[in-house]
């Protein structure tokens, strides 16, 4: 066995967001490499443990918040990572405006406490900061690189960017391994169900199942780099096996409307025109909107050598039959 792929499976890894789309996918990768994987959750009444069930026999959970620096160096001494990937944020960009401060808390400054938790207790630790096309916004050029600038649309974005800005501060001024992966839009049959790519997914297979006969969205004519969660899975990992730490645009480099979402998901379930499903609601509209994303990943292409493996078409399918197969079991 190859030495270096015998070191990774020595590892630990802490990851904030355990329960969400990328931190469930994540850990069932790292798993497989062999790590021990603790898993960062919020205390709450009732435990939201739909995406990492199956992983309860092997992941190790520990109560943290990004609002509580003392709780984040605690699940930092209780686990003693060699990596940390910091996927826990108010993720849901339309939220943002109902909620800026709770979300400049989390998304924003909740970087900062853990990046100055990782510092007391072992600068050593390698970090992976995820950071968001949402910070693009209304994209200066297109498609977006690592030297595109910003200007983002909501106060997830911005959230999002203090929270990129601060992670390259840290690398640059204590000389941690601190790196962002700025993720394009990416789904998954975990996505969760506010979500516009989900809400089209189980909005289909209730159609089909005679369940609801309409899906209640907003703009549908927003353009989005859409691509597969387990695939960028795989880049943040590669980025904390590199010499030196950097940041990394991950991307499919193509767009789609929304309108295509709906196009490839009714398919599916037999039907071409889709219009008299779908009702549009003026309170889903955002105040300011941001109308296309794209990305360029060809530095990750060509320093980590990754490439989205699963096209659009598939990605669709997989979220649809899931969704179908859950209604009905």
């Amino acid at each position: 066995m190859d030495q270096k792929i015998e070191y990774n499976m020595k590892k630990t890894a802490l990851i904030t967001g355990i329960n969400g789309m990328d931190g469930s996918h994540l850990a069932d990768f790292l798993l497989k490499k062999g790590y021990t994987v603790y898993g960062v959750e919020r205390r709450s009444s009732t435990r939201n443990r739909t995406n990492t069930k199956h992983l309860e026999n092997t992941v190790n959970f520990l109560q943290g918040d990004l609002t509580d620096q003392n709780s984040l160096l605690r699940c930092l001494k209780e686990s003693n990572p060699d990596e940390v990937y910091n996927l826990a944020a108010q993720s849901f960009v339309g939220e943002s405006w109902n909620t800026p401060e709770h979300t400049s808390e989390v998304t924003g400054l909740g970087v900062l406490r853990i990046l100055e938790a990782i510092r007391e207790f072992n600068p050593k630790i390698r970090f992976y900061q995820a950071s968001s096309s949402e910070m693009f916004g209304r994209m200066v050029e297109n498609p977006a690189n690592e030297n595109t600038p910003f200007y983002p649309r909501s106060p997830y974005g911005v959230a999002k960017l203090y929270g990129h800005w601060i992670t390259k501060n840290y690398r640059e001024s204590y000389n941690m391994f601190a790196c962002s992966g700025i993720l394009f839009n990416h789904e998954s049959e975990r996505r969760g169900i506010e979500f516009v790519t989900r809400k089209i997914s189980d909005g289909v297979a209730r159609i089909k199942l005679g369940l609801a006969d309409h899906i209640t969205l907003g703009n549908l004519d927003a353009k989005r780099d859409w691509g597969y969660a387990p695939d960028y899975i795989e880049v943040m990992w590669l980025m904390l096996q590199q010499d030196a730490a950097d940041d990394y645009v991950i991307a499919t480099g193509e767009t789609r409307p929304i309108k295509e979402f709906l196009d490839e998901a009714f398919k599916l379930i037999g039907i071409e025109d889709w219009t008299p499903y779908i009702k549009i609601d003026q309170k889903l509209i955002r105040p300011a909107e941001v109308d296309v994303l794209r990305g360029d990943y060809s530095k990750a292409q060509k320093q980590l050598g990754w490439h989205p493996k699963t096209n659009f078409t598939d990605l669709v399918k997989i979220m649809v039959e899931t969704d179908i197969k859950l209604l009905t079991q």
